[in-house]
């Protein structure tokens, strides 16, 4: 990973040679404030919710968390904003949040029509089916049936394309939370809820009779890449957040965890940590932040593997199988681009 002396130098003096356009809007109010403010899920378990002493917890808050602790120096220098679905991409617009997670797909439409950008994918999803146990055992099931959805997903218009696909009919009652849609489900108003599966799982854990009393169909009518979105108008920004995203599957890869980081520096042989200082420093100041940002966010929450488990997965209550978010070593589609 280490450049060459001369090539360190080259690197410096192409760094020098570029114009230093004023387009770091958004990382330059999060350093000037001191603070990430950081839109996020309306309490969804696993992805952002209050744990009981007020805590926020999961996989959204770690990313959060990361990026922080990348760019502050500090995980806790974070504003958590829940947001409804609808009011996901204004509040990015209107710069109500510098970063936006709160399960969101990426599509041209958005990018394109928006004008927002996507430095990546965080989660590897599909668009599922969660109805009452033992009543419904396949899509087919659901020909002439009451379907459930959020307002402001991608799932209401993929839903439509594939029942028109298969000669099949619903009725669609559009709710405007996930909670909602869910206690509609729960209550009877509709025979099936349609999301996210990892939305799905998270939902389930609150069913009145326990999880056991629903199920989510095998069936997904889609892929869904959910990742972080900023505005498209600070490239600097969606740079640092591509790579703060990286760096958490760098670790994982090179097998750098949040307990045995400062024991892995100290030894000096994992090649992701011995990025020579002259090197790092070039980095840290095209991206504008501090050095040793990767290594700030890999401690403060941990590599790839251990956010997904601890929020989503094994460690869980949800208990979701890592599926396509495994490396790409281990059959997933998780890799980075090289550092060098």
């Amino acid at each position: 990973m280490k450049l060459a002396a001369c090539c360190a130098a080259l690197l410096a003096l192409m760094l020098a040679a570029v114009p230093q356009v004023e387009s770091a809007e958004v990382l330059n109010g999060v350093t000037s404030r001191g603070q990430l403010r950081c839109g996020v899920s309306e309490d969804i378990p696993g992805f952002s919710e209050r744990d009981a002493n007020g805590q926020w917890r999961g996989l959204e808050v770690d990313f959060c968390r990361a990026v922080a602790a990348a760019v502050l120096n500090d995980p806790e220098k974070v504003e958590f904003v829940p947001l409804q679905t609808t009011a996901r991409f204004p509040a990015l617009q209107t710069r109500r949040v510098d970063l936006l997670l709160a399960n969101t797909t990426w599509t041209l439409t958005r990018e394109a029509v928006l004008r927002v950008r996507f430095p990546g994918i965080l989660l590897y999803d599909g668009q599922g089916f969660m109805v009452a146990a033992a009543k419904v055992a396949t899509l087919a099931d659901l020909d002439g049936a009451t379907i459930c959805v959020e307002k402001g997903t991608t799932h209401q218009r993929t839903l439509e394309a594939y029942f028109k696909a298969k000669g099949r009919s619903f009725r669609l009652l559009p709710m405007a939370s996930a909670h909602k849609a869910a206690a509609a489900l729960f209550a009877g108003q509709c025979q099936a809820y349609t999301a996210d599966s990892a939305e799905l799982a998270a939902m389930r854990l609150r069913a009145p009779g326990g999880p056991g009393s629903f199920v989510i169909l095998p069936e997904r009518i889609s892929r869904e890449p959910l990742g972080p979105v900023v505005w498209g108008g600070d490239p600097e920004w969606a740079t640092v957040i591509r790579w703060v995203l990286n760096m958490l599957i760098l670790g994982e890869e090179y097998g750098v965890t949040r307990d045995r980081i400062d024991e892995e520096i100290r030894d000096n042989r994992n090649p992701l940590l011995r990025q020579d200082p002259y090197e790092g420093k070039i980095i840290a100041q095209a991206l504008g932040i501090e050095p040793q940002w990767g290594i700030r966010a890999l401690r403060a929450v941990g590599n790839y593997g251990e956010v997904f488990e601890r929020n989503v997965g094994r460690n869980s209550p949800l208990k979701i199988e890592r599926g396509l978010n495994r490396l790409w070593m281990h059959g997933g589609l998780h890799y980075s681009p090289p550092i060098d």
